[in-house]
């Protein structure tokens, strides 16, 4: 079957062979996506990624030699832009918190199902991030008011208020160039995809209070 010229393509970074032909067989299944290198170590996964330059990398964080962890950091300092969705056999917190701080827009942990791993490409490849719940909880646990600096707590607490990027720079007396950058960064800080998970995150750990 033919694939759309607008297909997002995928390099999968994984050690284990039955699971790279477990990863490939789901995403044969989607119409739109299209993996177009398989690596089996870290160095192997850079050296590809450099090379074709993936819309998404799928990426094992538990890889020999140079480990996941250290792949997505060195594809992030080299391609600001690469999409990176990591694959753990565990949700424990300082994975997620690692993986979020390191740049990876996605987190699944290897039992997630077929839907989900296609979820979180198409999600990431829109320049999202694809954080499932089990995941948001766990970095909730590693996250604290402390890793917002006081600006970005007061942008946070607008954002939580419902105000638009205008009525934050209204209120905090910023342009809203500087708006946008403390939004980017608080998201970033707290692995959300958005504004309503920003304030959702925000309210569940008491990083902010509504009045």
């Amino acid at each position: 079957m033919d694939r759309p010229v607008d297909s997002i393509t995928v390099l999968l970074v994984e050690d284990h062979f039955l699971a790279r032909i477990a990863l490939r067989s789901v995403l044969a299944g989607h119409s739109q996506i299209r993996v177009i290198g398989e690596a089996a170590d870290g160095e192997q996964g850079l050296s590809m990624y450099r090379a074709l330059r993936p819309d998404v990398m799928l990426l094992d964080l538990r890889l020999p030699g140079t480990s996941g962890f250290e792949v997505l950091t060195r594809v992030r300092r080299e391609f600001a832009d690469a999409r990176v969705v990591v694959l753990s056999n565990y949700q424990g917190s300082e994975d997620v918190y690692r993986a979020v701080r390191s740049g990876a827009a996605g987190y699944l942990t290897k039992d997630a199902s077929g839907q989900e791993l296609i979820d979180a490409i198409t999600t990431v490849h829109r320049d999202l991030r694809y954080l499932p719940r089990t995941a948001l909880d766990r970095l909730a646990e590693r996250t604290s008011v402390t890793d917002l600096t006081p600006r970005e707590t007061e942008v946070l607490t607008c954002i939580t208020q419902g105000r638009s990027n205008r009525e934050i720079a209204e209120h905090l007396h910023i342009s809203e160039k500087t708006v946008r950058i403390h939004v980017s960064a608080v998201l970033e800080k707290m692995g959300a995809r958005d504004r309503t998970q920003a304030t959702i995150f925000a309210l569940q750990r008491g990083l902010v209070h509504l009045e």
